[in-house]
């Protein structure tokens, strides 16, 4: 039997054909097996802190274990870890916002997934930046919905504008998707653009769902939660990029206060509840000496991104504005290549430099981008640009 004719008789469902891995998957397998053999690989790949989890959250998280604090939380989240999230918001941005709003989930996946399965019918549209993290058309489309990528450059910090979103806005379009930072581009939303873009949002009818994954990560300028500027928006978030927590899965949502009960209904249904370890451990992620030991990591990843900006641009790749969050940036290679991947792939192969191709973060301009993430130490970034540029010398 053909391989085609095995894919028909197993139904797969067709929105399958639409969802796409994540193309840095293959090549992180191909860089562990070049591992295997004895090569030495730089990773700049993964979009993944390499600081271990901060000591205080690990031992929360044994002590619940010790306590036994291993059942079903509420569907919501556990009710000290909401008062917890809120009194952070307050801490701060300043911003009272009740814990009610509130829905811990499993990772910010689970948030997203919450916020789309609340507002989108199927065949409906969501407006979306390209480039953008991938995760966030495929699971528009899961839902059976439309995702709307709307080519974005630096002329706009690779982000959407009013005059894009009402120049792409129809009668099918129900929601817009925003991240302050970006990923892949690290760029934020200053506090005037998110205001105009939530006015916008709001006078064409729709809702606004933004993700603030990074807020924390932040090095020029200070990131506005879009919750500033009203409280009838959705907001993602999550502890796994600046609270160091990725294996543990655990992010949350703030809906406005008339969808929670839709929210509650939903996360019933589709998972439960977030892991009760996992909440107990991150109810010791806002304590004070936590903070501590986090921002010292910021000040690490500032420190790593202002080696790399210019070790990148002297190199020849066309870093246009400087990314003032998260821990990415997305390079034009358009000079050395007219194909990301196969780039990608070759300088892995001869250069032992593991990075993304522009591809996994949409369409727009995708082959002359590649995205670097400075989830490694100073010096295996020194040593990645080494590598680097002998291959790019060599070529």
């Amino acid at each position: 039997m053909k391989p085609e004719d095995i894919r028909e008789s197993s139904r797969i469902a067709r929105r399958m054909s639409d969802i796409q891995p994540f193309h840095v998957m293959a090549l992180l397998a191909r860089a562990r097996e070049l591992e295997a053999q004895g090569r030495s690989i730089i990773h700049m790949e993964i979009g993944e802190p390499d600081f271990p989890t901060p000591q205080p959250v690990i031992a929360a998280g044994i002590r619940a274990l010790q306590l036994g604090n291993i059942h079903y939380t509420p569907a919501l989240g556990l009710p000290q870890l909401r008062q917890a999230i809120a009194a952070f918001y307050l801490e701060r941005y300043g911003l009272g916002i009740s814990p009610a709003r509130i829905i811990v989930t499993p990772g910010a996946s689970g948030a997203l997934l919450l916020a789309l399965g609340i507002l989108i019918n199927p065949g409906e549209k969501v407006l979306m930046s390209d480039p953008g993290y991938p995760c966030n058309r495929h699971f528009v489309r899961l839902i059976e919905s439309l995702p709307i990528g709307i080519g974005t450059d630096s002329a706009t910090g690779y982000q959407l504008t009013p005059e894009l979103i009402a120049k792409h806005w129809d009668a099918m379009t129900t929601a817009v998707m925003i991240a302050s930072p970006a990923n892949p581009t690290g760029t934020l939303l200053d506090p005037e653009n998110l205001r105009a873009i939530v006015e916008k949002v709001h006078a064409l009818g729709g809702k606004l769902i933004s993700d603030e994954i990074y807020h924390g990560l932040v090095y020029q300028g200070e990131a506005a939660t879009t919750l500033s500027v009203s409280d009838e928006v959705f907001v993602i978030n999550s502890f796994s990029k600046y609270f160091g927590m990725t294996g543990w899965r655990l992010g949350w949502l703030v809906a406005p206060e008339t969808y929670v009960r839709d929210a509650d209904k939903l996360a019933q249904n589709i998972f439960l509840a977030a892991s009760t370890p996992a909440q107990y451990a991150a109810l010791a992620a806002f304590q004070p000496e936590t903070i501590a030991i986090l921002e010292q990591r910021r000040t690490e990843f500032q420190r790593r991104r202002d080696y790399l900006l210019p070790a990148l641009r002297n190199l020849g790749f066309d870093v246009p504005i400087n990314p003032q969050g998260a821990f990415y940036l997305y390079a034009d290679c358009s000079r050395f290549t007219k194909n990301s991947e196969t780039f990608a792939r070759d300088v892995l192969e001869h250069a032992g430099v593991a990075i993304t191709p522009g591809v996994d973060f949409g369409n727009y301009e995708a082959q002359r981008h590649v995205r670097f993430a400075y989830t490694t130490s100073l010096e295996n970034l020194m040593e990645g640009m080494r590598r680097l540029q002998a291959f790019l010398h060599k070529s």
